[in-house]
């Protein structure tokens, strides 16, 4: 595993250079992938929803305290895609996060081009995105996070259970949710698995 790491991390994006894909993508009515009009139209919304984001996410001053203590260099190896809404969800907030401490960098893989890192990182067998790998500077993976922060994953698991499916009126209901909670959750979520992994000094 310890080589696909490296040959991802080689190769991978920092969020500027994703953030340019991006809007290529949606200048040329393309995405990523596989060529699908759904897909292309997640890929225009999420690039409006990520420049939003990039404006407005705030983090608060308490955490803004704790994660600029990060004491050891990290890499945060993000595998993502446009077209998935998730995604356009979390990566504005890490990229903040990254900004805060000069000990964290972020990274971003496409899922469809690097398989066998994603086959290394599956939510309960299925190749759900985004996927945060935190790697110490020697890239050995320290913790990794995702699809979801807690709160949204029980909000995916208590609508498959009634309905038996995740359909379209629930990702209405789902960026509902992101809309109101602001990355509140996603943000705690991160600062907890840093915590919990003693590479966050709390003052």
């Amino acid at each position: 595993m310890k080589t696909i790491i490296e040959n991802a991390v080689k190769k991978a994006m920092d969020y500027s250079s994703y953030n340019l894909l991006f809007k290529q993508l949606v200048e040329e009515g393309r995405t990523t992938g596989e060529q699908t009009q759904e897909k292309i139209d997640y890929t225009k919304l999420n690039f409006s929803r990520t420049k939003r984001l990039d404006k407005t996410a705030e983090i608060s001053e308490e955490r803004i305290a704790i994660f600029k203590n990060v004491p050891e260099k990290q890499t945060w190896l993000v595998i993502s895609e446009p077209w998935c809404g998730d995604a356009a969800q979390t990566l504005p907030f890490l990229n903040k996060i990254a900004q805060l401490s000069e000990n964290i960098e972020l990274k971003i893989v496409l899922r469809d081009e690097n398989p066998e890192l994603m086959h290394q990182f599956l939510t309960n067998g299925s190749q759900s995105i985004p996927i945060v790998i935190m790697l110490d500077e020697n890239l050995n993976v320290l913790q990794t996070f995702g699809p979801r922060s807690k709160a949204a994953t029980k909000l995916v698991t208590d609508y498959k259970t009634k309905n038996g499916k995740i359909d379209d009126a629930f990702k209405e209901i789902l960026q509902i949710w992101y809309n109101n909670d602001k990355g509140v959750s996603l943000v705690n979520d991160i600062l907890e698995t840093l915590v919990e992994n003693v590479v966050v000094q709390k003052s």
